[in-house]
């Protein structure tokens, strides 16, 4: 039965290091619970709902990896894509969440044909692989950004633009307290570190009168508030079609990203480069983020803490159904996860934030056509507050100077369409 349903083999895997597996994996990415309900909050959306949302569709999305796909990764909302949605689509550009909503139940439809007619990886090949690698750095700067001004660490000046916070009391200081928490967790090791650093730093701040905790145990909050809330009159509008283009880029990057990492780390990969059951893997994520939609979640992906389970032994679909049941169990702590004050996870988006900027090494910087379009990529995220941007700047310098320096030959033909889409969206916004 395991073996049909999980892909679990008894002459190779053993079951305690499955479950071990998903449980650490589990602890890993909890952070998300209390994470993702601070940041969607910002865009006007029910706390209370937004936990039981994000908690049912990792649980959902993970199960199905688990019994489709048979691989050991786990799903939830995405840290980078929920700043995205909350941040840039409803904040900045002043969208409401249901239209952002909207554009991610699109983008998932989409994911899916794209997925169905092996498009995807057609995608995937058209971005050089130095922006590839400026895409994820920049996402991890822009997260850490936010994290800063969450806990008010860093603070507006209207002649500098952002100055350093008063950081000797208030939410600064339980924010400065919790990096330091957090960063010795992960430096000793420690398993579950981000959870558990979110969870000292929650406690640190009770007697600073900023953490507010009623009880740990409770039902889960309704979804009612923000689920099937959509805004279908908007569909065939230019605004939403550049905001779906952006959704659906980020998520097939995030997720090639994290597959081939995590696949490699586990050994998984095989002689020719290729990933068992990929374009499962792939649709997964992509029903994942449909249905969340409905639900009332943005963007699911497949997280980069997936490792940490595989670093434990788990190599099959076990692990990631242990996860999801961790998740669904976690539903029943909603009063603890929704105490979580911003600045209590803020520590968690700085660091994750350095975790992503790790990519940059790999980005060859004695080949200024290839590292000058990585650099605009990634400074553009944070100082232009909108990864779309970043990414758009990005890909266009690389055309441009790779065609003035006479290096258009490493130009290919849907480099070029996508450029010129990004050009064609500066010129008609």
């Amino acid at each position: 039965m395991l073996q049909k349903l999980f892909g679990f083999d008894p002459k190779v895997h053993s079951i305690k290091p499955e479950i071990l597996a998903g449980i650490t994996t589990f602890l890993t990415m909890a952070y998300i619970l209390a994470l993702s309900p601070n940041v969607l909050a910002a865009a006007g959306m029910d706390k209370g709902a937004l936990f039981t949302t994000t908690a049912v569709a990792a649980a959902f999305s993970t199960l199905l990896m688990a019994v489709y796909a048979k691989l050991p990764f786990a799903l939830a909302p995405g840290v980078g894509l929920n700043a995205f949605f909350a941040y840039t689509v409803c904040l900045t550009m002043g969208y409401s969440w249901q239209f952002a909503l909207t554009a991610v139940l699109i983008e998932g439809i989409i994911f899916i044909i794209l997925t169905i007619t092996n498009i995807s990886e057609q995608i995937v090949n058209a971005i050089p692989m130095s922006l590839k690698y400026a895409i994820s750095a920049g996402i991890g700067l822009f997260i850490a950004f936010i994290g800063l001004q969450n806990s008010q660490i860093i603070v507006d000046n209207p002649a500098t633009l952002v100055t350093l916070g008063d950081i000797t009391h208030g939410p600064a200081l339980l924010g400065m307290i919790g990096i330091l928490i957090t960063s010795v967790l992960l430096i000793l090791k420690i398993r579950g570190a981000l959870l558990l650093g979110i969870i000292l730093t929650t406690v640190v701040g009770i007697p600073l009168g900023i953490t507010h905790l009623d009880a740990v145990i409770g039902v889960p909050p309704s979804m009612e508030p923000i689920f099937f809330k959509f805004e279908f009159d908007k569909i065939f509008t230019r605004e939403m079609a550049i905001i779906v283009f952006t959704f659906l880029f980020v998520d097939i990057f995030d997720t090639i990203g994290t597959l081939v990492g995590v696949s490699n780390r586990a050994g998984m990969i095989d002689s020719n480069g290729r990933i068992p059951h990929l374009k499962k893997a792939f649709l997964t994520d992509a029903i994942g983020t449909t249905a969340g939609a409905v639900m009332g979640s943005s963007t699911i992906t497949t997280f980069v803490e997936s490792a940490a389970g595989v670093a434990e032994g788990g190599r099959t679909g076990l692990t990631s159904f242990t996860t999801a049941v961790c998740f669904l169990v976690a539903l029943f702590l909603a009063p603890f996860f929704l105490a979580v004050p911003g600045a209590a996870t803020a520590p968690v988006l700085i660091l994750v934030g350095l975790m992503m900027m790790s990519q940059v090494q790999k980005i060859d910087f004695g080949d200024y056509a290839e590292s000058i379009p990585a650099f605009m990529c990634i400074i553009m995220m944070p100082l232009s507050y909108s990864i779309s941007e970043g990414i758009a700047l990005g890909l266009i310098s690389f055309v441009l100077l790779h065609l003035l320096s006479g290096k258009f030959k490493r130009i290919t033909i849907a480099t070029w369409l996508l450029a010129a889409a990004f050009v064609a969206k500066f010129v008609t916004m």
